[in-house]
């Protein structure tokens, strides 16, 4: 269970282990395990800057009369593996687009996980599909694939696997269920950059995929999103829909489509080809940050990075979940140990709420809840019971932010010195 930081390491090392020799926590007026800032986010360089300049002096500024869009189309669906890439205004929209595209509508149900952003529900939503809420697997927290296969029924269009943190999916389970049911896969990995599953690019093994580019992602364009896909009918309604009914192939019959505009900017275009050019290093830096700490939390009773699975896969490491036992703290509250994590510099955040448990599904005293009345459809979740996602969602799990996996893995290591020294001085917070 203990860490040894020995004068042997570097010097960053060092430096922790003589202030968690110190004893008194942070949260409590002592000195904090570290004490350098954390990288700034977003990275960015002259590549966006000339990128935005060019844009702003050709007076090209939206997609259908510049070349930026299109080649950062052409870019991504490179680093996605797939055919085709079209970039939309947020990630939200790319979910909207693809659920049209393979078909969600009206009186349809989609299959989602409950720990996952609103949007990956909410999206169905607005194509008046009915989400259904399916629990994660215990050791990835992902969708469980025991749990799609029980919760198909005849109006089942799609299954959403979520790439939660950038970690992957069961793919395999996930695509055989599918495949047996002739159902749909529209992967979410907006937090996915650059992640694989047993060596395929997440993004490229779904019939249709989505991501996002919120200022939070490990590729940030302040907003946007886009869908990759190899199916040429699906990336003809994709296109289609998101750019105002208007053909891009006359050739591929992909049917007609109920369509709005989401074009994503050429501004946004010449950001995202920055960030584009140095999203695979930044990858590999998480993940030799993410491999360091898995490793030294081992070693630390009550806390463990949570499993990615498959071999020869590999996280984007977006976010670095780990599973919590409150018991190997003396019962610390999670909130509390945040709270202290926070104070020595090395912060981490409780996660989730569970969607199935959102305040736009309740319903008070009766009345049909917001999600009802504005869509006409019956969503009655008060019945439905996901311990696993329950449990991580509580006491049982929280994540660290990628930011701090920028730092490189020797910078990690504070985190399982803040750790070990909350475990060894617990008594001050009891």
């Amino acid at each position: 269970m203990v860490i040894r930081l020995v004068a042997a390491q570097p010097a960053a090392m060092q430096g922790i282990e003589v202030l968690e020799a110190m004893g008194e926590l942070a949260v409590n007026g002592g000195t904090p395990v570290r004490q350098d800032p954390w990288p700034d986010w977003p990275v960015w360089d002259d590549t966006e800057e000339q990128g935005l300049l060019e844009v702003l002096r050709s007076g090209a500024w939206g997609r259908q009369y510049g070349k930026c869009t299109e080649r950062f189309e052409e870019a991504f669906a490179a680093l996605a593996g797939t055919r085709h890439c079209i970039a939309t205004t947020t990630g939200t929209a790319a979910l909207e687009i693809a659920y049209q595209a393979v078909g969600v509508g009206p009186g349809d149900e989609v299959i989602v996980p409950s720990y996952t952003f609103m949007a990956t529900a909410t999206a169905a939503l607005t194509v008046f599909a009915r989400p259904v809420f399916v629990d994660a697997s215990p050791d990835t927290w992902s969708l469980d694939p025991e749990g799609v296969a029980a919760a198909i029924t005849p109006k089942t269009k799609a299954i959403v696997p979520v790439h939660v943190a950038g970690n992957p999916c069961r793919m395999d389970e996930l695509m055989e269920i599918a495949r047996e049911h002739g159902i749909a896969v529209v992967e979410d990995a907006a937090q996915a950059h650059a992640g694989s599953y047993k060596g395929r690019p997440l993004g490229s093994i779904g019939d249709v995929a989505c991501f996002s580019f919120q200022a939070s992602k490990n590729m940030n364009g302040g907003e946007g999103g886009a869908i990759t896909t190899s199916d040429d009918a699906i990336a003809e309604r994709c296109w289609r829909i998101h750019n105002c009914g208007r053909a891009r192939d006359e050739s591929i019959d992909a049917g007609s489509v109920f369509s709005t505009n989401e074009r994503i900017t050429e501004f946004q275009s010449a950001i995202l080809l920055g960030q584009l050019s140095r999203v695979r290093d930044q990858a590999d830096t998480r993940r030799q940050s993410a491999a360091r700490l898995y490793e030294l939390l081992e070693d630390v009773e009550g806390v463990s990075g949570v499993h990615v699975p498959g071999d020869g896969s590999e996280s984007a490491v977006h976010l670095f979940l780990v599973n919590y036992d409150p018991s190997a703290f003396g019962g610390l509250p999670k909130a509390k140990l945040l709270e202290a994590l926070a104070a020595e510099n090395t912060p981490a955040a409780p996660g989730y709420t569970p969607l199935h448990k959102l305040g736009m599904f309740s319903r008070e005293g009766g009345s049909p809840s917001v999600a009802e009345r504005d869509t006409g459809l019956a969503l009655d979740y008060s019945g439905v019971t996901l311990p696993v996602t329950e449990r991580i969602c509580g006491e049982g799990g929280f994540w660290i932010y990628q930011k701090s996996f920028m730092a490189g893995p020797d910078a990690v290591d504070g985190y399982a010195a803040s750790f070990r020294k909350i475990q060894e001085n617990i008594s001050e917070l009891l």
